[in-house]
């Protein structure tokens, strides 16, 4: 089952309008603590360089504090389009204004240093239930609404607010054969929320179409991220993190991004999620639920990850970390000078979403 671009597309509208759960395990371990690079002045707070050739620009919802006052209206909007919508499906929806969103239960984790995040959380995939991570939130009216409701009125309440294909928490489940959950008619219906946020941020496809006109600049970085990643001073640090991962006990590992991708395979696995529609299983956006995982097998993946991430923290910090950020910012600096015009371009353009 693939799901189009357009829906992606949506979903990130979603985001946008802080709508759902934000958070990105693959970046919980403090990657994004570090002084901002030279790319990232120009990229946004988003953006991350993995470290591994990878970069990637992620899209932080949520209102509060680090947002613009026009940014806020855009949200008390989204909310109150929603709250209509809502109205008109025949439940009562109370719309929360973005500064009164409580931080994540997580916070004080993501505020630790990265080889204590280790320690306690791994990389933050199998460690931490990102589809509850705002199940508790009692200050949330719209939680205490819910849950006054029957189990078949929170079916219909869930469906009106996120649309057909959505879980509880958010999450949309394409099931790829009759009978596995629920149905993808075709079209991406993401409920009141979904039509909310495109009244206000614009249609999914015309965002995607946005974004198209920086797709020479886009790879132009993937270009960058290749270069560095190729620089002999690099590929010397993964040599030299390889081996101590391997004097350490965990031998195997070649690319600096391997120990967190075979945690996420561990964890897909075992909550028969797939990233993509390529092979049997449902396809899940959001994140998975851990309600029906074998209790056992989790707490096994956890010590897992846990061992894992520590001692890829240990290892990155004694022999990879400082040769890789020489090359970056070396690279960064060198790119940014060359391709200013249009760095500024997407800047001054984001900024005006």
């Amino acid at each position: 089952m693939r799901t189009s671009r357009k829906a992606l597309a949506l979903v990130a509208v979603l985001a946008l309008a802080g709508c759902g759960n934000s958070n990105d395990p693959g970046a919980a371990t403090g990657d994004q603590k570090s002084d901002k690079s030279p790319l990232a002045e120009y990229m946004g707070e988003g953006f991350v360089s993995s470290g591994g050739g990878g970069m990637r620009m992620a899209v932080r919802a949520g209102g509060g504090a680090g947002s613009s006052e026009e940014e806020l209206a855009k949200q008390r909007k989204v909310e109150d389009g929603t709250a209509a919508c809502m109205k008109a499906a025949g439940f009562e929806y109370v719309p929360v204004p973005p500064e009164s969103q409580p931080k994540s239960k997580f916070n004080d984790a993501f505020n630790l240093p990265p080889d204590k995040f280790a320690e306690q959380y791994g990389y933050g995939i199998s460690t931490i239930d990102w589809s509850k991570a705002g199940a508790d939130d009692d200050s949330n009216p719209n939680t205490k609404i819910r849950n006054a409701l029957s189990p078949t009125a929170q079916k219909a309440y869930d469906k009106a607010l996120n649309g057909p294909n959505a879980t509880a928490n958010g999450a949309i489940v394409i099931a790829p054969k009759e009978g596995e959950g629920p149905k993808n008619s075709g079209k991406m219906d993401l409920g009141c929320r979904g039509k909310a946020a495109e009244e206000v941020y614009g249609k999914g496809e015309d965002r995607e179409a946005e974004f198209k006109k920086y797709d020479s600049l886009f790879k132009d970085i993937q270009a960058l991220a290749k270069r560095i990643e190729d620089d002999q001073r690099v590929v010397d640090a993964t040599t030299a993190w390889a081996d101590c991962l391997a004097e350490s006990g965990q031998a195997g590992y070649k690319k600096i991004d391997e120990p967190r991708e075979k945690v996420n395979q561990k964890l897909n696995e075992l909550t028969g999620n797939q990233q993509n529609g390529n092979s049997p299983g449902k396809t899940v956006m959001g994140p998975p639920s851990f309600d029906k995982v074998d209790a056992a097998k989790l707490a096994e993946l956890r010590k897992f990850e846990i061992d894992l991430a520590v001692a890829d923290q240990k290892c990155r910090a004694k022999v990879y970390d400082e040769p890789y950020k020489t090359v970056q910012y070396e690279q960064e600096k060198e790119f940014v000078e060359q391709h200013k015009a249009e760095l500024e371009a997407y800047r001054d353009g984001m900024a005006n979403r």
